[in-house]
Protein backbone atom coordinates (compact mmCIF):
# COMPACT_ATOMS: atom_id res chain seq x y z
CA UNK A 1 0.00 0.00 0.00
CA UNK A 2 1.07 3.60 -0.66
CA UNK A 3 0.54 6.50 1.76
CA UNK A 4 -1.93 7.99 -0.42
CA UNK A 5 -4.01 5.28 0.38
CA UNK A 6 -3.88 5.13 4.23
CA UNK A 7 -6.05 7.42 6.21
CA UNK A 8 -5.02 10.24 7.74
CA UNK A 9 -4.80 9.93 11.85
CA UNK A 10 -5.64 13.34 13.52
CA UNK A 11 -4.08 13.57 17.14
CA UNK A 12 -7.27 13.08 19.67
CA UNK A 13 -8.80 16.89 20.33
CA UNK A 14 -8.64 18.08 24.23
CA UNK A 15 -11.70 19.49 25.43
CA UNK A 16 -11.91 23.22 25.94
CA UNK A 17 -11.73 24.27 29.52
CA UNK A 18 -14.86 25.40 31.32
CA UNK A 19 -14.55 28.93 32.40
CA UNK A 20 -14.92 29.48 36.38
CA UNK A 21 -17.72 32.14 35.62
CA UNK A 22 -19.70 29.08 34.57
CA UNK A 23 -18.70 26.98 37.07
CA UNK A 24 -18.87 29.52 40.19
CA UNK A 25 -22.45 29.33 40.56
CA UNK A 26 -23.25 25.34 40.41
CA UNK A 27 -19.74 25.61 42.60
CA UNK A 28 -22.23 28.00 45.11
CA UNK A 29 -25.10 25.86 44.77
CA UNK A 30 -23.48 22.38 45.33
CA UNK A 31 -21.80 23.84 48.41
CA UNK A 32 -25.26 25.32 49.86
CA UNK A 33 -26.66 22.29 49.63
CA UNK A 34 -23.89 20.17 51.00
CA UNK A 35 -24.64 22.62 54.36
CA UNK A 36 -27.91 21.68 54.32
CA UNK A 37 -27.51 18.35 54.14
CA UNK A 38 -24.85 18.03 57.19
CA UNK A 39 -27.44 20.41 58.95
CA UNK A 40 -30.06 17.96 58.57
CA UNK A 41 -27.74 14.85 58.95
CA UNK A 42 -25.78 16.53 62.43
CA UNK A 43 -27.77 19.13 64.08
CA UNK A 44 -31.44 18.80 63.48
CA UNK A 45 -32.75 17.53 66.93
CA UNK A 46 -33.31 19.44 70.15
CA UNK A 47 -32.69 23.54 70.35
CA UNK A 48 -31.49 24.35 66.43
CA UNK A 49 -34.17 21.93 64.97
CA UNK A 50 -36.48 24.07 62.55
CA UNK A 51 -38.86 21.36 61.91
CA UNK A 52 -40.84 19.86 65.50
CA UNK A 53 -40.54 16.49 66.50
CA UNK A 54 -38.46 13.45 65.58
CA UNK A 55 -39.45 13.25 61.97
CA UNK A 56 -36.13 14.28 60.26
CA UNK A 57 -34.58 12.89 63.03
CA UNK A 58 -35.63 9.47 62.40
CA UNK A 59 -35.52 9.85 58.63
CA UNK A 60 -31.58 10.41 58.82
CA UNK A 61 -30.52 8.65 62.17
CA UNK A 62 -28.78 5.43 60.34
CA UNK A 63 -26.64 8.56 58.42
CA UNK A 64 -26.08 10.40 61.58
CA UNK A 65 -24.29 7.38 63.02
CA UNK A 66 -21.96 6.52 59.80
CA UNK A 67 -21.24 9.95 60.14
CA UNK A 68 -19.72 9.65 63.69
CA UNK A 69 -22.81 12.06 64.63
CA UNK A 70 -23.97 11.30 68.25
CA UNK A 71 -27.58 11.20 69.10
CA UNK A 72 -28.27 9.38 71.93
Amino acid sequence: MSEATLPLQHAPATPAPIPLREILPWAIFGGLMLLLALYFVGAEQGATSIFPGMYVHEFVHDGRHLLGFPCH
